[in-house]
C-alpha cells in the first residue's frame, strides 16, 4: 500500500512542527532624529522595524540584516539622496517595497526613480500619518505577493530538477550501485539537508547498496538498520515524519540520533508494485518545517526511484 494524497495531508497536520508567523521587517531611513522616531513608534506594532540616519548607514543595516519588506526613506539627506540610496539596495533586494519621503518638489528625481522601479510610492511631507499607514500596508502586500510567486517558481523549477536527476541519472548510470549515490546528492541538495541515504531493500530487509549524500563532504554513518522509524517505513510501506527529534523524549533517547546530531529525520519508502525495493532518509541537524507540498514532492519522488531502480535492476 502506498500514500494517498490524504495521508499526506494527515502526516502534515499531525507531525509538521509550525513557524508562528513572524513580524515583517521594515526600513525607515531619515537623518531627523525626530522624524526616525516617530516613523519607528507608528509601525514598531506591525514591523520589526529598522532605523538608520543616513543611506550610507542603511546600506551598513543592510547588509547586516539582509532582506527587509519595506524601505521608508526620505529625500533630502547629506551625503546621499533618497532615489541613490534606494537604486542601490535594488540589485540585491529587487522584491522591496521602496517608499520616498519627500518635502521638496523634486519631481525629476522622483519621476525618474519611480519609471525605473526603484520607489514603489512617494509620500509628502508632512505625511498624513493614515495615509502612510495605508501606503505601507498595501506595500507589504505587495512584497508577500511577489515573495509567494518567487517561492512557488524555485519550488517548480526545484521539482522538475529533482525529477529529471532522478531519470537521468538511472539511465545513465552503468549499474545499480552506481546510480544511488547521485539520486541522494540531488534528494539531500533539494530539502538542503545535511545528510541523504538511499538504500536498497531486498525482501523486507536493507541491502548493503547505498547512496549518501553530506551538506559538507563529512562522513555520514548510516545507522538506519537500528532504526524504528526505518523499520516500520518497510513495514508499512508508508512515510514515517519526525521532524522535532528533540522534543519527542522516545527519539531522543535513541543512542544514534544522540551520536549523529540529528534532530530531524523523513524516511519515505521507494514502492514498486506493493513491494518496498528501497528507502530514502533524510536528516537534518536541526528541526524543520516541511510544507505539504514538499512532503508531497517526497513521496513522488521516491516512488519514481522505486520504478528507476526497478528497470535498472532488470538490466
Amino acid at each position: 500500500m502506498t500514500y494517498t494524497i490524504p495521508e499526506l495531508d494527515t502526516i502534515s497536520r499531525q507531525l509538521m512542527s509550525v513557524e508562528r508567523p513572524k513580524k515583517a521587517k521594515m526600513l525607515v531611513v531619515d537623518d531627523e532624529p525626530d522624524n526616525l522616531d516617530l516613523l519607528y513608534r507608528t509601525f514598531r506594532r506591525d514591523f520589526t522595524v529598522l532605523k538608520a540616519e543616513s543611506g550610507i548607514h542603511a546600506l551598513q543595516v543592510l547588509a547586516t540584516e539582509g532582506e527587509v519588506a519595506v524601505i521608508i526613506s526620505d529625500q533630502r539627506m547629506p551625503e546621499m539622496k533618497g532615489t541613490e540610496f534606494l537604486s542601490r539596495t535594488v540589485p540585491q533586494f529587487p522584491d522591496t517595497m521602496r517608499i520616498i519621503l519627500t518635502g521638496f518638489t523634486d519631481v525629476e528625481d522622483l519621476v525618474e526613480a519611480i519609471n525605473s522601479g526603484q520607489v514603489y510610492k512617494y509620500i509628502t511631507k508632512p505625511w498624513n500619518p493614515d495615509e502612510l499607514k495605508a501606503v505601507v500596508q498595501r506595500a507589504a502586500e505587495t512584497y508577500e505577493l511577489l515573495k509567494q510567486r518567487t517561492e512557488e517558481l524555485q519550488r517548480s523549477q526545484a521539482q522538475t530538477a529533482l525529477l529529471s536527476a532522478i531519470v537521468r541519472t538511472a539511465q545513465d548510470s552503468a549499474d545499480l550501485d552506481s546510480c544511488l549515490s547521485p539520486i541522494a546528492d540531488a534528494f539531500g541538495k533539494t530539502f538542503h539537508a545535511d545528510g541523504c541515504i538511499l538504500q536498497r531493500v531486498e525482501n523486507g530487509a536493507l541491502t548493503t547498496l547505498s547512496g549518501i549524500y553530506t551538506a559538507e563532504g563529512d562522513r555520514l554513518e548510516n545507522w538506519l538498520d537500528k532504526d524504528g522509524l526505518t523499520k516500520e517505513a518497510i513495514a508499512s510501506q508508508k512515510m514515517q515524519v519526525a521532524l522535532n527529534i528533540p522534543a519527542d523524549s522516545n527519539l531522543a533517547a535513541m543512542e544514534h540520533y544522540a551520536a549523529s546530531g540529528i534532530q530531524a529525520h523523513l524516511i519515505v519508502p521507494a514502492v514498486y508494485r506493493n513491494t518496498v525495493n528501497a528507502v530514502l532518509s533524510v536528516q537534518w541537524k536541526q528541526p524543520c518545517t516541511l510544507r505539504e507540498d514538499e512532503l508531497v514532492l517526497l513521496h513522488l519522488s521516491a516512488q519514481q526511484v522505486a520504478l528507476a531502480l526497478a528497470c535498472r535492476h532488470d538490466d
